[in-house]
């Protein structure tokens, strides 16, 4: 499922932990109302749990609304009256619009069709169009702002804001072979809740009726385009809890403009093939009509596979043979006719490539094809010619190439861009030679190129070129931190050429570090904005994240979480060590799974940062599984049925280890209202904890958006907002001239 989402003390606390502290008296003005202590306590293992503002979970409750919709507002009027705010907005939207469009998402095709997404510098959300050969005119397909003038209400509309004609955002696309047809989800407000519908890209028309919960997609049609697979969640029926949402999802087939009596259930979790409630199954199918059928554990990376035919799968005829399971450990795999590549970990941190026929006795024996090495394999795809392996050195990528053959020796494509790029099943087909990148790099803006069978390496110009995509004036540093333990932690450091290391220099640190996830060099066209403002930007791979491999994420996850954040202090102590920035000028920000990052550095280091901002953050770990979307985090964070998961659990709490008197940063909660992956009472009820309990009287301040989710949908204005927010915020923390706060405004922001 999609992303949700252990300080030694509380690992070993006593059986019953001290009740917390009444709320100090708020500094908040009387205009604010300010949050009723209704502790909730709950006892797990002889250890009991303070919730003080577990109303603050039923966002519908008049009083949770009001509060919300009062903080909100005076989040925002305090942030627009941020001097150099204005300047700033202006001066993104300008460096976003330079560039003649952004393009997203491509599909390659055969018959040289191209489908992708494109937003024009005018636009401001994105438009799903297609083109025949890299020359050919674009024709739209399904332009998402047209929907925009129609009414709707995101699923937790919270306030009368909520209830207007709002935004609707193309969630996924995939074309069918011929390239006739595309079935895609579009959902409303930011919810990524996406309804199916399928569309004639000649016409735009929509075929058939819009499909519900539909929301992950996992479409996969048929090679002669007659009909595709798809994965489609329950349905809530009356008395079904929302925490069942994700659970015995299930694999449906349908037609193009089938109606619902007329798709079939094929594959169904927790009923079949020993799939459990809580995994997800999806359904791909090759060219040449082979089978594959995926199996994940929520959001655990690993991967169970069998494989059959469509034409027995279609005929209730399907004699599913499994071709790995868990313990093999695989994360990637793809076909090339009865050839199978698989990508694990398996006896091999830094990964390894196997592969072997469909007819023999699967992954867990099949010869090793690319070895393990220093570097990291990171993805794989197949395509006519060859296999194709994403491998990261360092934290750059380099591409191999190994053709389909026994004794093929695997070669390095030369790229033009050292950075990074994503490799996948969008990447290539196994029907086509070649394969599709995209390249970037933390000082150059991602371009597209198609990587041929004789090796060439040509840029698609699928995406324009702006005058700020190459600035010569920007550098990264590389640097590795000794963290508490001795691990040595990679960070990068973006910065203006000439930069004095006397401790001045406005710094943001930033991290995620879950999942596995790494954050390779990425072109952000609004962090030039950031650093024209004379700031530093850095990024660190805490552990948590797999920059050096499968043992680097295992050593910041469930009980080992904790060297995240300290990994993290221990970066944000080198910038201060090393003269880049002082306390009093360094700002973390982290997002979705990074809030527990920042948040946790923050309880334990609060004298280290000025200002912290967890946007969408998890930070209530305790009550995240009784969520619908904690039960497949599980696999990541732990469970709290079992004692070891729990302690866990309540460690990487940002919101349960909030202390009364403490003297906290600054704070900037960002969320959206209609976010679907982390619940918008994790901002809220962290913030109502956290205003009381903070003696700095720094602000707290609690920016909400009611049109808005997870990130994913988001238009342009409102990305450019929230990025012109969220720095002001900072530099007027950090004390950057230009950036202040009106003497009228300060008091009414102190908490």
């Amino acid at each position: 499922m999609l992303t949700l989402l252990v300080s030694a003390a509380v690992a070993q606390a006593q059986p019953r932990l001290a009740t917390l502290a009444a709320a100090l008296p708020s500094a908040l003005p009387s205009a604010l109302p300010t949050a009723p202590v209704r502790n909730v306590p709950e006892t797990f293992f002889a250890t009991q749990v303070d919730d003080l503002y577990r109303d603050f979970e039923d966002i519908r409750k008049p009083a949770v609304a009001a509060w919300m919709k009062a903080h909100s507002e005076h989040a925002q009027a305090v942030l627009r009256s941020i001097s150099g705010r204005a300047a700033l907005r202006e001066k993104l939207g300008r460096l976003d619009t330079a560039a003649a469009a952004r393009v997203v998402e491509l599909t390659r095709l055969p018959g040289e069709l191209t489908v992708y997404q494109r937003r024009g510098a005018d636009d401001d959300q994105f438009k799903l169009v297609m083109r025949q050969g890299l020359q050919g005119k674009e024709t739209v397909i399904f332009d998402p702002a047209l929907l925009k003038k129609k009414s709707g209400q995101p699923r937790q509309a919270a306030s009368p804001a909520a209830r207007h004609a709002v935004s609707h955002a193309i969630n996924y696309a995939t074309p069918s072979p011929d390239g006739r047809l595309v079935a895609l989800g579009v959902s409303a407000g930011g919810s990524e809740e996406a309804a199916l519908r399928v569309l004639d890209t000649r016409t735009g028309r929509q075929i058939g009726s819009e499909v519900e919960r539909v929301h992950f997609g996992g479409v996969s049609w048929l090679p002669d385009s007659s009909g595709f697979f798809f994965h489609r969640l329950q349905p809530l029926g009356k008395g079904l809890p929302e925490i069942q949402k994700y659970q015995r999802s299930m694999v449906v087939f349908m037609k193009p403009g089938a109606a619902e009596s007329g798709m079939r259930t094929v594959v169904r979790a927790g009923q079949d093939l020993g799939i459990g409630a809580a995994e997800s199954a999806l359904v791909e199918v090759q060219p040449d009509g082979r089978a594959l059928l995926l199996v994940k554990d929520g959001d655990a990376n690993e991967l169970a596979v069998w494989h059959s035919t469509a034409a027995a799968v279609l005929a209730g005829k399907a004699e599913w043979k499994k071709l790995a399971g868990y313990e093999d450990k695989v994360t990637a795999l793809a076909l090339k006719g009865d050839l199978f590549y698989a990508l694990t970990h398996q006896g091999a941190s830094r990964f390894k490539v196997v592969g072997g026929r469909l007819d023999g006795a699967g992954v867990a024996t099949a010869p090793t094809v690319v070895p393990e090495s220093s570097r990291v394999l990171t993805g794989l795809a197949v395509a006519s010619d060859a296999l194709y392996v994403a491998a990261r050195d360092g934290n750059m990528k380099q591409l191999l190439r190994r053709a389909h053959r026994d004794d093929a020796v695997t070669e390095e494509v030369a790229l033009p861009v050292l950075g990074a790029f994503n490799l996948g099943g969008h990447s290539a087909r196994a029907d086509l030679p070649g394969v599709l990148l995209d390249l970037d790099s933390w000082t150059r803006a991602r371009q597209i190129y198609q990587v041929g069978a004789d090796g060439r390496v040509v840029n698609t110009g699928l995406q324009p070129n702006g005058p700020y995509d190459a600035p010569g004036d920007v550098l990264a540093t590389e640097v590795l931190v000794k963290s508490h333990d001795g691990a040595m932690v990679p960070m990068s450091i973006i910065h203006k050429a000439g930069v004095l290391l006397d401790g001045s220099n406005p710094t943001l640190l930033y991290g995620y570090a879950s999942y596995g996830i790494t954050e390779e060099p990425f072109f952000s066209i609004s962090r030039l904005a950031w650093l024209d403002a004379g700031g530093v930007f850095a990024v660190a791979n805490p552990r948590g994240s797999s920059v050096f491999g499968q043992h680097w994420h295992d050593g910041g996850r469930m009980a080992t979480k904790p060297n995240t954040w300290r990994d993290f202090i221990a970066c944000a102590e080198w910038l201060v060590a090393q003269k880049w920035t002082q306390p009093a000028r360094l700002a973390i920000w982290g997002g979705s799974a990074g809030g527990i990052l920042v948040g946790m550095a923050m309880n334990e280091r609060p004298d280290l940062f000025a200002a912290v901002i967890p946007e969408v953050g998890a930070l209530d770990m305790v009550r995240a599984e009784t969520t619908p979307n904690g039960i497949p985090n599980r696999a990541e964070f732990g469970t709290r049925t079992t004692e070891p998961g729990f302690r866990a659990l309540l460690a990487m709490s940002t919101y349960h280890q909030i202390r009364d008197g403490v003297n906290y940063p600054a704070v900037l909660f960002m969320h959206g209202v209609n976010d679907t992956r982390v619940e918008v009472w994790n901002t809220t009820k962290t913030a109502a904890r956290l205003m009381a309990a903070s003696a700095s009287r720094k602000p707290v301040l609690v920016r909400l958006g009611y049109d808005s989710g997870h990130g994913i949908g988001h238009t342009k204005s409102q990305m450019l907002d929230e990025r012109a927010d969220l720095f002001a915020f900072v530099l007027w923390q950090l004390g950057v001239p230009g950036y202040t706060v009106a003497p009228a405004v300060v008091p009414a922001v102190a908490r």
